[in-house]
């Protein structure tokens, strides 16, 4: 029975967690690394912490109870969790167990002293660190002790902390088992921990490592700060030593307590340059066993480091694979695009497969290589300015890297980096007959989209569908189309240039581009008010659109007075703006007509905050004072010297922009709904797949790519486990905070803003659509859980095409993702809306229903008393 409740560590590796736990398993697989010394000991396995728990049937039962609780309701799971950890306290444990793990005690005589610790098997996974959330005691001496600590860490399994950290990571508490570490305790004269990337920036070459004096319980517990030091290439590039008053060592009996450190000792240095040298070089192995950069817990005993703990370090952002040692530079694609939630594999290659550019993939984002671009530079300097005009912080973060002069390679000009900024717009003729043209030819094509995917199946669909693929290519490089978004886009940069260069003002292209015809978003929000109109006069639908849950609720509707005109509405809505959804470039988002649900709370906001007509009479405001503003900037430009010339210019360029700027949102309103016709195909052959037994359910295809997909439909094979693991990868995902620069050495950068004209105290941001607005902040991360009223301020994370119906009936904007010519700032302008993108962490250091003042001509953010 000994072999089943108890495991020597050199006996375990890391293919083992199931048994010994994620600790066990690392441990275990340190100890079969050259030169790694751990110390000596045993698990007691996860066989038996499944008999304890089974002899005591209430704890299933609490179990079972406690994953039924509302996350959100932290009293009912505090006092359960501890319900359930004193009653696995209070489990006897059985004769032949006990005797299992004395017995395993003995060899270390009768006076040795042990650490005992918690091994989860959710523990220290790629994914998921569980750091700090389970129990560790040390300098337990005798073997009655130990059995009673052993019952204690399989207690901790359900402390509230690792409660609540299951449930953020989607893990269920019954799956989850506990084992046991039982090592002989070292008794260090420094302790501490080592990352071999930086925790904080991502850099893979940059080693940090955190020392205190005795055991490293001082500096867990934060009685103490560390001495902190910086190792890049075998050297150490920074030290910060701390005064270290107090340290914890253990007691003769057993236990541990802090004491006071000789004050000639507080301000040395726990480690010697040298041994924090040797620590990193140790580090660096132990990483290249497991593959990935570690979180390595160190004890300093006699000169020689003992490693008693390595987990993954899980926050580090993942390095898109380059296939080469070269350095790299990776811009987001998402914070371009609006979208920096994680996508899954299959909305990730269809992007790919249809994308202007090559792009790679990490952490289930999208990125684009600039190192080329950036390194010649006649190109670096068009890429910049591109870049700065639509995202000051994408500037930042990458004049930053250039700043290293060894980073990115000089290579001879790459090429045009993009068109220079406030330049000659681009040769098109100001007429709307090539908005209209363009659009026609773009319904047209996905007209024959539809035609042709009709009666493809099988691998034909694949083929027709990456046909289909270089068709959409080829409508979004078409030259007229990019000149007419450039046309736009250059002539709100020129009109904000140089009339505040001639009349001193800020952003006048704001209010010149009021209520420009042809923007298919912006109408889109406009149209919802309409189906608001049809929906107010009628109180039965009101009430029954207040409570609908199911998505079927639209057939329900006819049974209604008013109902069917309600219907008829709400479709009408769905056939022309149903294609799109929150997060609309990844193909696997339920779009509005799979969720129609998703629309009702806005509908019925709009309902309750105006009234009839207001569609209409919101588009006519803006467009009288958008002429009221061309009219005054004309006059006073023909009163300044050389009047009539700036006049006649500015005049040309506002034609321009009113005529071109509404287009700029038409080609991705096309992609979406390419990519609706696209993903209907696939579902449809997805559901053929369940149907023949091939796919459990239709939405796994979600997780595998495009050619995958297409491997599983001629094979009629898919694999369960790849389906699994990229499952749990993609919910891994969320919890990372994708970098709007990354580099091939693993450091994320955020861009900062270079200012010091804003009150003390603002949050600052990028300035995109002018005015000053104060207001209730209303912080929303799901559309559809919004729940506004006239006059609140809308404070999220990123705002795609799918957000405007919110617009009509807000009155400002605050964003943590953005860019001056992104799709949120361009509606935000249509509207009128003062808006500031590009705040980080907005969302958490606004509070719903604070007041706000929002600076949207200067760029900063005022919390109100």
């Amino acid at each position: 029975m000994t072999e089943q409740y108890v495991r020597d560590l050199h006996e375990v590796d890391e293919t083992q967690v199931a048994v010994v736990g994620g600790k066990g398993a690392h441990l275990g697989g340190l100890s079969r690394i050259d030169g790694v010394r751990v110390p000596d000991g045993f698990c007691v396995t996860t066989n038996a912490f499944r008999r304890i728990m089974a002899q005591e049937p209430s704890i299933g039962d609490r179990i079972d109870q406690l994953s039924r609780l509302d996350p959100d309701d932290r009293e009912a799971i505090r006092t359960l969790s501890e319900r359930i950890r004193r009653t696995v306290e209070e489990v006897a444990v059985p004769g032949d167990l006990a005797a299992a793990i004395t017995g395993a005690l003995a060899r270390f005589g009768e006076q040795a002293a042990y650490a005992v610790r918690s091994s989860a098997t959710a523990e220290d996974l790629p994914t998921a660190s569980f750091a700090g959330q389970q129990d560790t005691y040390l300098n337990v001496m005798g073997p009655a002790e130990v059995l009673r600590h052993v019952s204690r860490c399989w207690a901790s399994l359900f402390t509230e902390r690792a409660v609540a950290y299951r449930q953020r990571n989607g893990i269920d508490h019954r799956t989850v088992h506990m084992a046991v570490v039982v090592q002989r305790m070292v008794f260090p004269h420094a302790a501490g921990v080592l990352f071999t990337a930086d925790p904080v920036t991502g850099h893979r070459k940059t080693a940090t490592v955190d020392a205190g004096l005795g055991l490293g319980e001082a500096l867990v517990s934060g009685l103490v700060n560390p001495d902190v030091f910086t190792v890049r290439h075998g050297e150490v590039v920074t030290r910060a030593i701390a005064v270290k008053q107090r340290a914890v060592h253990a007691l003769p009996a057993g236990g541990t307590q802090d004491v006071a450190v000789d004050a000639r000792r507080q301000e040395q240095p726990a480690l010697t340059d040298a041994q924090v040298v040797r620590l990193v070089q140790l580090g660096r192995r132990i990483e290249a066993h497991f593959g990935r950069p570690q979180d390595i817990e160190w004890c300093l005993v006699d000169e020689g480091f003992h490693i008693v703990q390595s987990r993954p370090i899980t926050t580090l952002f993942p390095i898109p694979e380059a296939g080469d040692q070269d350095p790299h530079v990776y811009v987001s694609v998402g914070h371009a695009q609006m979208m920096t939630d994680p996508m899954r594999p299959l909305g990730l290659s269809v992007w790919q497969l249809t994308a202007m550019a090559p792009m790679h993939t990490a952490g289930g984002r999208l990125f684009v290589d600039v190192t080329r671009r950036l390194a010649s530079p006649a190109s670096r300097a068009g890429l910049l300015e591109l870049m700065g005009r639509g995202d000051p912080l994408v500037r930042d973060a990458l004049e930053t890297v250039l700043d290293r002069d060894d980073f990115v390679p000089s290579l001879p000009d790459a090429g045009p980096g993009g068109p220079p900024a406030g330049g000659a717009p681009a040769p098109i003729e100001t007429d709307p007959a090539v908005v209209t043209g363009l659009i026609e030819r773009s319904r047209a094509s996905v007209a024959a989209l539809e035609r042709g995917i009709r009666a493809k199946t099988g691998p034909a669909l694949f083929d027709f569908l990456l046909e289909a693929f270089e068709e959409h290519k080829r409508v979004l490089t078409d030259p007229l189309s990019l000149q007419a978004i450039m046309a736009g886009m250059e002539a709100t940069w020129w009109l904000n240039d140089k009339l505040g260069e001639w009349l001193g003002e800020k952003n006048v292209a704001d209010t010149l581009t009021l209520s420009a015809p042809g923007n298919v978003t912006s109408e889109m929000g406009l149209a919802l008010l309409d189906v608001a109109d049809v929906i107010r006069p009628w109180p039965q639908v009101v009430a029954f659109l207040a409570g609908v849950e199911d998505e079927g609720f639209l057939d329900e509707l006819a049974t209604l007075a008013g109902g069917s005109a309600a219907r008829d509405a709400i479709v009408a809505y769905l056939d022309r703006y149903g294609m799109r959804c929150v997060g609309e470039i990844d193909i696997t988002r339920p779009r509005w007509r799979e969720r129609p649900t998703t629309l009702v709370p806005v509908i019925l906001d709009n309902v309750r905050n105006f009234g009839p007509g207001a569609a209409e009479e919101r588009f006519e405001q803006g467009r009288r004072k958008a002429e009221k503003k061309e009219q005054d900037v004309l006059a006073r430009l023909r009163a300044l010297p050389d009047g009539e010339r700036k006049a006649e210019e500015a005049k040309r360029m506002i034609d321009r922009v009113r005529t071109f700027i509404g287009y700029r949102e038409y080609p991705k309103y096309n992609i979406i709904s390419r990519y609706f016709v696209y993903k209907q195909a696939l579902l449809e052959e997805a559901e053929r797949l369940v149907r023949a037994g091939v796919l459990a359910a239709r939405e796994d295809v979600f997780y595998l790519t495009f050619q995958e997909f297409h491997d599983v439909v001629r094979s009629n094979r898919v694999d369960d486990r790849l389906v699994r693991q990229r499952k749990d990868a993609f919910r891994s995902y969320h919890a990372l905070t994708p970098p709007r620069v990354l580099t091939s050495d693993g450091e994320a950068l955020t861009g900062a803003y270079r200012r010091d004209d804003v009150p003390a105290g603002a949050l600052v941001g990028l300035p995109v659509s002018a005015g000053t607005i104060e207001g209730r902040a209303r912080v929303v991360l799901d559309m559809a859980q919004a729940d506004l009223e006239a006059g609140d301020i809308l404070v999220t994370t990123f705002t795609d095409p799918s957000w405007s119906p919110l617009f009509v009936g807000i009155a400002g904007l605050v964003t943590e993702v953005g860019g001056l010519m992104t799709h949120g700032a361009v509606i935000a302008r249509e509207y009128g809306l003062p808006a500031v993108v590009g705040v980080e962490r907005a969302t958490r250091l606004i509070r719903d229903g604070q007041r706000i003042r929002v600076h949207g001509t200067d760029g900063y953010i005022e919390i109100l008393p």
